[in-house]
């Protein structure tokens, strides 16, 4: 579900917008990343938050 919410979030933003997301567990963590890649955007970092990450991503 967290791939699909940021999937429908990076949709609306144009080409070359940045979007940051906010991660919580090992899961997400791993699979967001990868299916955002897959989708052909940028992952321009990944920062530890504490119990959580934030995940900033660039739209292609």
């Amino acid at each position: 579900m967290t791939f699909v919410r940021t999937k429908l979030k990076l949709e609306r933003l144009q080409p070359g917008e940045v979007l940051s997301v906010r991660l919580k567990g090992e899961e997400p963590l791993r699979n967001v990343p990868r299916a955002a890649r897959d989708e052909g955007h940028i992952i321009l970092g990944i920062e530890d938050d504490g119990d959580t990450h934030i995940v900033t991503i660039q739209r292609a």
